[in-house]
């Protein structure tokens, strides 16, 4: 896979030192409007072309491009690229709405393109064993997520000084952001939810923390997720049978436990310990080398019921992006 990375931010500078390692992954160039901070992360990472346009990457010859910028210009780039006949890799979230993302991944069947979310917990080792253990824990009754952090670009927000993560103009918020984790793994485990209803705390169009409630037959699915405060990180779903436990937030997983009412008691220590972007990028070589097509619409497919989720989820609370009336 010849590689194009867009964006030169703060996640790219975390990866990409683990990109230029992986077999059968060639990090061709890296694309940003600012030159001396794209030639920055080269030079830091041994990429061989610096590019500031999107022709210039084209030239390259990259056959897949990893889109890694604000989270309102995910769709552009998306777009472009697979009009170009790339495959294309894109940070979460895939779009600022579910009508983009829908777009996108026509214009990916269409194109015979791999179109993947970058979204690193699914990869990982204790992910298959939460869907292992869970016909243990019997009829499921309550799922319970928090992912709650506060973000050190929230002093400056209420000083005024708007960053992409709390802009509505960039898609920003809680929601987007934090949330959007909660919701994977939710929907990556049950599915789509019958009834999506968000309680959002909004300043100045954005959500900056909310409870998000999914209903599903039989359950209740709460996803809670912060930017402007902090709070325990958890992840638990629990049966009639017992529940299961994450000790991490679900973007990084960590230990996994079961406890079942019989008193029978089980650990999972995560057993891999390597960066997190690792195991997801794998997955991508793979199934792109073997044109495995069927597995990438799995992913997908689920990425666009997130999409969907997180768009009536805004919906109700009243929060609009541009690209929303576009």
């Amino acid at each position: 896979m010849r590689l194009g990375v867009i964006g030169a931010g703060m996640i790219v500078k975390e990866f990409l030192p683990h990109l230029v390692k992986m077999d059968g992954l060639e990090v061709v160039a890296v694309m940003a409007r600012r030159l001396d901070a794209v030639r920055e992360v080269c030079s830091a990472n041994g990429v061989p072309h610096a590019v500031t346009s999107f022709e210039e990457l084209l030239g390259l010859g990259v056959d897949t491009v990893y889109v890694a910028v604000p989270n309102a210009v995910h769709f552009t780039y998306c777009k472009q690229a697979l009009e170009a006949g790339l495959n294309v890799v894109v940070e979460k979230p895939l779009c600022s709405n579910a009508r983009q993302a829908s777009e996108l991944a026509q214009l990916a069947h269409e194109r015979g393109a791999f179109l993947f979310e970058a979204i690193t917990a699914a990869h990982l080792p204790a992910f298959a064993k939460v869907q292992e253990w869970l016909p243990r824990i019997g009829v499921i009754k309550l799922v319970n997520c928090n992912f709650s952090q506060y973000s050190s670009r929230y002093d400056a927000f209420r000083a005024g000084i708007v960053a992409p993560a709390f802009d509505p103009a960039q898609s920003g918020g809680a929601l987007m952001d934090l949330n959007l984790y909660n919701v994977h793994w939710t929907v990556d485990l049950f599915g789509r939810p019958e009834e999506v209803t968000y309680f959002a705390n909004v300043e100045r169009g954005i959500d900056t923390s909310g409870t998000l409630v999914l209903r599903y037959p039989g359950f209740l699915a709460t996803c809670i997720a912060a930017k402007d405060c902090a709070g325990p990180k958890l992840f638990s779903i629990q049966g009639i049978d017992g529940y299961v436990s994450l000790d991490l937030n679900p973007g990084l997983v960590g230990e996994a436990h079961l406890r079942l009412n019989d008193g029978t008691q089980e650990d999972f220590v995560e057993t891999y310990t390597g960066a997190r972007v690792v195991p997801e990028f794998a997955f991508f070589v793979d199934c792109v080398n073997r044109g495995d097509h069927v597995a990438c619409d799995h992913l997908l497919e689920q990425s666009l019921v997130v999409a969907d989720v997180l768009t009536t989820a805004r919906e109700d609370a009243g929060i609009v992006f541009p690209a929303d009336v576009e």
